[in-house]
């Protein structure tokens, strides 16, 4: 078991972001000792994990908040919930795409570069 400030420590997330996503249902499942203070254990934690990764490939809270009560309904919502992946992966899919097209843009300009420093190539913007 993990105190929130450990679990803030640990992943860089503010109590206040922690005690917020319990609030509106994005993070389920946040266990309390007797004297109310949140505790989380290992399913809490793996929940926390899957949050960060859709937060930071984009998802909105309110989509996930969406798939976390999808969840809580049951295995009649399986396939709904997999389908919210699969959207989500293939938007990943494109933004990575497109991530590794401007990487080889920058890496052009940065070969250009090199090749100016050894006057190898006229000045290009």
């Amino acid at each position: 078991m993990y105190t929130i400030k450990e679990v803030s420590e640990d992943t860089g997330i503010s109590s206040y972001t922690l005690r917020y996503y319990e609030r509106e249902g994005i993070l389920p499942y946040v266990k309390r000792d007797s004297s109310g203070n949140r505790l989380y254990d290992e399913e809490s934690m793996e929940w926390l994990n899957f949050i960060l990764a859709l937060r930071s490939t984009g998802m909105p809270l309110a989509e996930i908040k969406h798939y976390v009560d999808l969840y809580q309904e049951g295995e009649s919502t399986l396939n709904m919930r997999k389908q919210m992946m699969l959207k989500h992966k293939e938007k990943i899919e494109k933004n990575l795409s497109d991530t590794l097209k401007y990487l080889e843009q920058i890496n052009y300009k940065l070969a250009i570069y090199d090749m100016q420093e050894k006057g190898l190539a006229k000045m290009l913007p």
